[in-house]
């Protein structure tokens, strides 16, 4: 891995185009989530969970460009098999550094919330549209069931004229579930190394686990001759789903919140926390097809509850049957044209600045010899910040922190794995799927396979990304695959300390988190 700095003329993330239109009047919009537990079967088998609002997936969280997002979390947790504190991030959702501490990110910007507490995020949108979701970020946690939808609508999306239904009804939510609680689950890891396998895949919150029940699958209702925008959240914790829909074409236009240009695909394969839009025409002869949703993570071997294979809903067409489509289940077309994700180009061009070569990069080795020895501290990195550390020296080694120059342009190199960041996005100069190095039009993700930069995956072929330290925090970079991540696999990158002291000024509310939590016996936190 290679590490690059450069200084930049520092463009604001994800500004809109002109030709996008004018903006719309702000506003804020209040939701709020009530994080419970209750006994569900997504896929057959019954077992407590922790939820938003007492449904799997959350309920979906809709807003309007330019909105400002108040999300007041009440935690009412009372299942002693699982964690019952919590913290929620909002994923891809751009965060600035005046309210760093609303990020969401356990022991890096704020304390979790503790059992019979609330908190309030305050999130403002800016010019950031498309697909996105939210889930607990403290350890595991959201393996038991918390995670759920975030979508920012455009009323001038420029992709518009492509589709004429994009609504509650067409997100596709898919994500592993296992049938017991993380507890056990991560012990059992911590003490083999071994990541567990799950026992199903969930389609919009329902599957099916080898010789299991036969749930009834999703049913997707399309009328024939419409176009729909069907927007794909992959919720996992560790598995890759491959999507494609039975004799129909997908037309991608958006990934991870950035507006691309069209490309017509049939199969898409997708890293835990990756989201795509994708237009469908129904212009199939009238009748029922299968979505088919199979995936990959781990050894099947390990856990025989499961079968990728039963991991699918229906498209049904307006004047079809209430029935199963005839054709048999598959893993996808018999001939793909899937999705090379190199080939992926904004919607808008945009050449990232350059970055310019320094001394030999530490920063991926040092990750690499952390992820055995990474542990959460017990003060989290901004209330350090914000009481005057300056260096890396400031934070114990095990917090894997490190203070990068502000207003630069940072390179990175990845050999495989896949990794995220929250706080903006970055160019994906190389993608894992193509050793072609795109310096004049790459796409900006927020989740790319190399464990989880949630920008795109970083397997055999390595990946390289570029960022700009232009919105100073302490922000954490860290691999999707949340049993790595809790394993130690993941980073603090901070930036502008002494702006961050200047512009944060977190309230009371914020400030009451950490008294709260670090007053709670340890089966309460």
């Amino acid at each position: 891995m290679k590490l690059s700095v450069a200084t930049a003329a520092l463009l604001a993330l994800l500004k809109v185009h002109p030709a996008f239109g004018a903006s719309v009047q702000p506003r804020v919009n209040a939701v709020t989530l009530n994080i419970v537990n209750t006994q569900l079967a997504p896929d057959g088998f019954q077992r407590s969970v922790i939820v938003a609002n007492g449904t799997y997936p959350g309920p979906i969280i809709t807003a309007t460009k330019g909105d400002t997002l108040h999300v007041k979390v009440n935690n009412k947790l009372t299942d002693p098999t699982m964690r019952r504190s919590t913290s929620i991030n909002f994923d891809g959702v751009f965060v600035s550094t005046s309210n760093a501490y609303d990020e969401g990110s356990p022991f890096v910007t704020t304390c979790p919330i503790a059992p019979g507490a609330s908190y309030t995020y305050t999130l403002p949108l800016g010019t950031q549209t498309g697909t996105f979701w939210y889930h607990s970020q403290l350890s595991v946690q959201y393996v038991d069931g918390l995670r759920g939808p975030l979508i920012i609508y455009d009323p001038q999306d420029p992709m518009k004229s492509l589709y004429d239904v994009d609504d509650a009804t067409t997100i596709w939510s898919v994500g592993d579930w296992w049938q017991n609680s993380t507890i056990p689950l991560l012990a059992g890891y911590v003490a083999t190394g071994i990541v567990p396998v799950s026992d199903s895949g969930t389609f919009n919150g329902v599957g099916r686990y080898q010789g299991g029940p036969a749930v009834p699958f999703f049913v997707q209702h399309v009328q024939a001759g419409k176009r729909y925008r069907f927007r794909m959240i992959n919720m996992s914790a560790r598995n890759v789903f491959t999507m494609s829909v039975d004799s129909h074409d997908l037309t991608i236009i958006e990934a991870d919140g950035v507006a691309t240009k069209p490309m017509v695909v049939n199969q898409i394969d997708m890293l835990a926390g990756q989201r795509y839009s994708v237009v469908l025409t129904a212009n199939q002869p009238v009748g029922n097809y299968w979505i088919n949703a199979p995936f990959v993570g781990g050894t099947p071997s390990r856990n025989l509850h499961q079968n990728a294979t039963l991991t699918r809903a229906i498209l049904r067409y307006a004047g079809a049957p209430a029935a199963d489509p005839v054709a048999p289940m598959s893993l996808g077309p018999a001939n793909p044209n899937a999705l090379l994700e190199a080939n992926l180009r904004p919607f808008v061009d945009e050449r990232p600045p350059p970055p310019i070569s320094t001394s030999p990069s530490t920063l991926l080795s040092a990750m690499e010899r952390q992820q055995r020895v990474v542990l959460a501290p017990q003060t989290p990195t901004l209330v350090k910040i914000l009481n005057g550390a300056n260096t890396s020296a400031d934070f114990n080694v095990t917090e894997n922190t490190f203070i990068l120059p502000k207003n630069k342009v940072v390179q990175i190199d990845f050999p495989p794995m896949t990794m995220t960041k929250p706080i903006n996005n970055f160019w994906l100069i190389k993608s894992n799927s193509s050793d072609v190095i795109n310096t004049a039009n790459p796409i900006r993700r927020d989740n790319m396979a190399n464990c989880d930069i949630k920008v795109a995956g970083v397997g055999a072929a390595g990946t390289t990304v570029r960022f700009t330290t232009d919105n100073p925090g302490p922000w954490f970079f860290h691999c999707h695959i949340f049993w790595h991540m809790q394993a130690g696999l993941a980073t603090v990158m901070a930036s502008g300390l002494d702006e961050i002291r200047k512009d944060v000024h977190p309230d009371g509310e914020w400030e009451n988190l950490c008294s709260a939590y670090n007053a709670l016996p340890a089966d309460l936190q």
